[in-house]
């Protein structure tokens, strides 16, 4: 499994990111442009020394990133999905993709990703935060797909 994070634009969320996936052993692409620097302090704070242990991938645009991903199935985690990211069967080589934290994902996004799921919340709330967003998601998908022991 890969993470793909379209555009992110607040530093602390993808440092934490990167850090759970590299103590996990998982890639994260990062597909640009992104809102920060990546030396940014507070990028680099939430990471820890992770960052450069991790396994980082740019892509220069949303084109870039979809001609890098052969046949892996792009799974779209958005609240604009009906269906629950519990109720699909994943598979080891799928990519979780997460929306900028303040803009989600365009159309034309939404339309490119193989599956959109969402997490269930509580009425009238907005959305979780994308770095436990991702850790939920990640957590199924390694359960399932036993690629974690």
């Amino acid at each position: 499994m890969q993470i793909a994070l379209f555009q992110p634009d607040i530093p602390p969320n993808t440092g934490t990111i990167i850090r759970m996936a590299a103590c996990l052993n998982i890639t994260v692409n990062i597909i640009d442009p992104c809102g920060f620097a990546f030396g940014e302090k507070s990028f680099r704070r939430a990471g820890m020394d992770y960052i450069d242990q991790g396994m980082i991938r740019r892509h220069k645009s949303w084109d870039h990133f979809v001609a890098t991903t052969g046949s892996c199935r792009i799974i779209l985690l958005t609240t604009a999905a009906t269906r629950l990211y519990t109720d699909i069967s994943y598979r080891p080589d799928d990519i979780i993709l997460l929306g900028r934290e303040t803009a989600g994902v365009p159309e034309d996004v939404h339309r490119r990703a193989d599956k959109r799921v969402i997490i269930p919340m509580a009425a009238n709330r907005r959305s979780l935060n994308i770095a436990v967003a991702t850790a939920m998601v990640t957590g199924e998908v390694l359960r399932q797909t036993g690629l974690f022991h």
